[in-house]
């Protein structure tokens, strides 16, 4: 089997197929797509209307536009996934450092 599915043609065969794939930047998913993408991936979990569409909030889109610029930038899923954690975790960090000193 080749890479791209199906049998290789022969090596006497005269039937050659040149199959042309999409630009990577083409557009190719329909927005219910890859909000099952989205949700499979664990990037978001919407809320659904009582007819079950999905609703994403401001701080869902603002997490995948995070973890969109991340792969962008070469990373992983996992890796824009991880450093978004981490970066949400110093955060909280930080705010707890300052109430502390706003204490004091």
């Amino acid at each position: 089997m080749s890479e791209r599915g199906g049998a290789p043609p022969s090596v006497g065969s005269r039937v050659q197929r040149s199959v042309s794939l999409p630009a990577s930047g083409a557009p190719l998913y329909t927005v219910s797509q890859v909000a099952v993408m989205l949700d499979t991936e664990g990037v978001v979990s919407p809320a659904r209307s009582s007819g079950r569409q999905r609703r994403y909030s401001h701080e869902e889109i603002d997490h995948v536009a995070a973890v969109v610029a991340l792969m962008a930038e070469g990373m992983t899923l996992a890796g824009a996934q991880r450093i978004i954690e981490l970066e949400n975790e110093i955060a909280s960090l930080r705010g707890q450092l300052e109430q502390r000193a706003g204490r004091a």
